[in-house]
C-alpha cells in the first residue's frame, strides 16, 4: 500500500480526518515536524474520534528521514502548481504521497526539481485549492483503485 506524508500540517481537524482515513484504508501516515498543533489537541482527537491508538502513524523530523529510510520508493508531491495530474501516475505499493501545509503548500524545490509533482485538476479559477483532507482522499483512493 502507498503511504501518506503530511509535510508540516497546520490544521488539527484535517490531520484527524486524514488519520481516520488512513486507518480505514490500512495506510501508513507520516507527520513531518514541525506540526502546527499538539497531538493532544482536542480538535485533532475529535476528528479522529477514538481511533488514534489504532492508526499506523509516525512523527518524523524531516522528509529526508523518510527518503533515506525508503531509498527505492517514489515520492509524489501534490501541488496546485504541478502540470501532471494524479491520474496520470501508475502507483506502486512502495510509493509515498506527500501533501504540504494548508496555508502555503509544499516548497517549490520539491515541486519543480523532483519530476514527480502531481495535481488534482480544478475547473474554477476562483478556488485556490481543495481542502487537504479531501485531497488526500481523492489521490489515496486512486492509488487504491489501481493497486486493487
Amino acid at each position: 500500500m502507498v503511504s501518506i506524508v503530511l509535510y508540516e500540517p497546520e490544521i488539527p481537524p484535517n490531520t484527524g480526518n486524514i488519520a481516520r482515513l488512513c486507518l480505514a484504508t490500512n495506510t501508513p501516515l507520516y507527520l513531518i515536524e514541525p506540526l502546527g498543533f499538539s497531538l493532544d489537541d482536542k480538535h485533532l482527537k475529535r476528528a479522529g474520534l477514538d481511533y488514534w491508538q489504532h492508526v499506523n502513524y509516525r512523527v518524523v523530523k524531516s522528509l529526508h528521514a523518510i527518503q533515506d529510510e525508503f531509498p527505492d520508493s517514489t515520492f509524489y508531491y501534490l501541488s496546485t502548481k504541478a502540470e501532471k495530474t494524479y491520474t496520470e501516475v501508475n502507483y506502486k505499493d512502495s510509493d509515498f504521497l506527500v501533501f504540504g501545509p494548508e496555508s502555503r503548500g509544499l516548497p517549490e524545490s520539491l515541486i519543480y526539481k523532483t519530476g514527480t509533482a502531481v495535481t488534482i485538476p480544478m475547473f474554477n479559477e476562483k478556488v485556490r485549492s481543495i481542502n487537504l483532507a479531501t485531497s488526500v482522499g481523492i489521490v489515496l483512493y486512486e492509488a487504491i483503485r489501481q493497486l486493487s
